[in-house]
């Protein structure tokens, strides 16, 4: 049966048809073709989607594509569970949640070293629960999943993680790099819209 799609919250919705408007290469089309792939078997064969994007310190790019992720899917109608983590725990960083702040997402947070934000899509749904951790951490899957990694280094450290089905690398520039500088705001907005963007592609292809 055909999930309900989920009424975004308006800023959430300009920010994602925003970035649906945006160009991806045909390389980056092939670099998300597997994971369109994996949803769309899971699907047809009528089991549960679980993606957990994976970064090393889950602070940025994973916790911006577990957002994108959930959020695109919820825009189709298309029924996942979106996760992230990391090899090492640090915090969400606080310029990508300014960042996801601007794209029009309601968030509230809780505690200080490693704060747990509520991150509200919709006035109709519960909010997903973002804060640094490791993959494996109780809160995620543990079985029956797909490791999307989102950075190069996780990629190439993480050589196994237990419990996946598939593992699938879909990776992006680190915006850390312009930390400090005049350009951090433009450049942390410019990831997480590539990134809706292409969480965007993939579940417009997703046939459910």
């Amino acid at each position: 049966m055909k999930n309900e799609k989920i009424k975004l919250l308006s800023p959430v919705l300009a920010s994602l048809e925003q970035a649906a408007q945006q160009e991806i290469s045909a390389e980056r089309k092939s670099i998300l073709q597997p994971l369109i792939n994996y949803v769309q078997t899971k699907l047809d064969s009528g089991e549960a989607v679980n993606l957990n994007f994976i970064c090393t310190h889950n602070s940025r790019r994973s916790q911006f594509s577990q957002i994108w992720a959930q959020t695109a899917a919820d825009y189709f109608g298309i029924p996942i569970k979106s996760l992230s983590g990391g090899v090492e725990v640090t915090a969400f960083n606080e310029r990508a949640v300014e960042a996801i702040k601007r794209n029009g997402f309601r968030v509230s947070s809780k505690g200080q070293t490693n704060p747990v934000y509520f991150v509200f899509n919709s006035d109709d749904n519960e909010p997903l629960s973002a804060f640094s951790k490791l993959y494996d951490d109780s809160v995620n899957r543990t079985d029956k999943f797909a490791a999307v990694m989102t950075c190069s280094h996780a990629d190439e450290n993480c050589p196994f993680i237990p419990g996946t089905e598939k593992r699938i690398s879909v990776t992006y520039e680190d915006p850390k790099a312009f930390d400090g500088t005049a350009e951090e705001a433009e450049k942390y907005d410019e990831r997480s819209l590539q990134i809706a963007s292409e969480m965007h592609y993939v579940f417009s292809n997703i046939k459910y």
